[in-house]
């Protein structure tokens, strides 16, 4: 099983980008985590990732990075090896 994490928030269209894109490819987000709900949260975040942004992905435990990175590697074909397609 894929296990994919997400920091989001709950108006991001990055986010709905990203999610779309992991859709069209049969997976789901398995773990949302909303940083405006949760300040906590953010700081952890910022502390893995240096990054301030949503939204953030990990895939198997593995940081992706935010969209433009998810779309990056799906346009090198790197998504598919990450994803075990």
């Amino acid at each position: 099983m894929i296990n994919i994490l997400m920091y989001t928030s709950q108006f991001c269209p990055y986010c709905s980008n990203a999610e779309r894109l992991l859709e069209d490819k049969g997976f789901k987000i398995t773990k949302k985590i909303y940083i405006d709900e949760d300040p906590e949260e953010l700081i952890k975040m910022k502390a893995a990732t240096g990054k301030r942004t949503v939204p953030q992905i990990y895939i198997n435990d593995q940081y992706v990075g935010g969209y433009d990175d998810l779309r990056n590697i799906e346009n090198s074909g790197e998504l598919n090896k990450l994803l075990g397609i």
